[in-house]
């Protein structure tokens, strides 16, 4: 089968390999569609761990198409999503419940072969049903949208609350349709790309704006900015230095804010710790997608969120490796991989 592989950091390629050979408790999966994801782009780049050779890809939903003896609850020809993390169960985290911080983590696509392929070996305890009528290129998104779900989660949004969400790529338009969908009467998205922040309020932002504007943290928080005085959630989307920086200007004394974007390994960024304290400020990281990943299958399931407009264009295996070494173009917000299997 075909299978793009990351060989080493900066060497990415398709490559013909073996089918994989499925354990007792795995399923076969013929995948329909799998996200590019910054994370791959970071994983390119040596920034962000991982152990090639490996096939990356960790958005990923398919079709059954062999089982294991042990598996249960599944049949030849479901479409399903998987759960590319797995926590060992064993340690003090997971006994805590706290599974995305396992001290064994092992994710599927960073550790082991992910979605990038005709083909992959899942798991069957990772696994969630989707209905056979869903577009096969929507459950690709129930992984980022797990993964805002917990930041939504930490991020405690109540009706009424003010919102800035700071990023308007995927994970920043799914977390706007989240704020909405949780009460937020202001949700305000900053991005510098005009056709994001258009596609923004067709989502649900109250207001956009670009962070390139003058007096950015002003004409937010100021007198007669789009939420005096700051709001009452900021969630960081973008994972870079400016947005993580800007974050923590924008909340209100007594405010939260939630880092949810991925930065490179070994980014730094600065604030000022004595203006944490006297705001008695709440940051929160906010790292995978620790039992969400049904709620965010059923809600992709209940047509809750609108998927279709964030897909920029769909590619075949022949093209995923140039996508992935290289960067997002200008407006693109998410780009699925569509194998098409021999």
């Amino acid at each position: 089968m075909k299978a793009v592989r990351l060989e080493a950091v900066g060497s990415i390629a398709l490559r013909e390999v073996d089918r994989p050979i499925i354990g007792p408790d795995d399923l076969l999966l013929r995948i329909e569609a799998c996200g590019v994801c910054g994370t791959d782009r970071h994983l390119f780049h040596g920034e962000f761990p991982c152990t090639p050779p490996v096939t990356p890809g960790h958005e990923f939903s398919g079709i059954v198409e062999a089982m294991g003896a042990s598996v249960s609850g599944f049949a030849i020809g479901d479409r399903v999503t998987g759960d590319p993390n797995i926590a060992c169960g064993r340690c003090a985290h997971c006994h805590a419940g706290r599974v995305n911080l396992c001290s064994n983590l092992r994710a599927i696509g960073i550790h082991r072969d992910g979605g990038f392929a005709e083909y992959l070996a899942l798991p069957w305890k990772q696994a969630f049903l989707l209905p056979t009528d869903l577009k096969p290129t929507h459950g690709a998104f129930c992984e980022p949208l797990g993964c805002c779900l917990h930041g939504i989660d930490l991020a405690q949004i109540r009706p009424g609350s003010t919102v800035a969400v700071l990023g308007g790529g995927v994970i920043g338009l799914l977390t706007v349709q989240l704020a909405r969908l949780a009460g937020a009467t202001t949700i305000i998205l900053s991005t510098r790309q005009a056709s994001r922040r258009a596609l923004a309020e067709e989502l649900g932002a109250t207001a956009t704006i670009d962070p390139g504007t003058a007096n950015f943290i002003d004409a937010v928080t100021g007198p007669s900015g789009l939420a005096p005085g700051g709001v009452d959630v900021v969630l960081e989307c973008a994972g870079v230095r400016e947005t993580v920086e800007q974050s923590m200007r924008l909340a209100r004394a007594g405010g939260t804010v939630v880092i949810i974007g991925v930065t490179p390994q070994g980014l730094k960024a600065e604030f000022e710790p004595f203006d944490l304290l006297f705001r008695e400020l709440k940051v929160l990281g906010s790292f995978l997608n620790p039992f969400t990943h049904r709620r965010a299958a059923e809600l992709i399931a209940s047509g809750a969120i609108e998927i279709d407009r964030l897909i920029s264009r769909q590619v075949t295996l022949e093209d995923a490796a140039a996508v992935i070494a290289n960067p997002p173009a200008p407006g693109e917000v998410k780009v699925l991989v569509v194998p098409s299997p021999r």
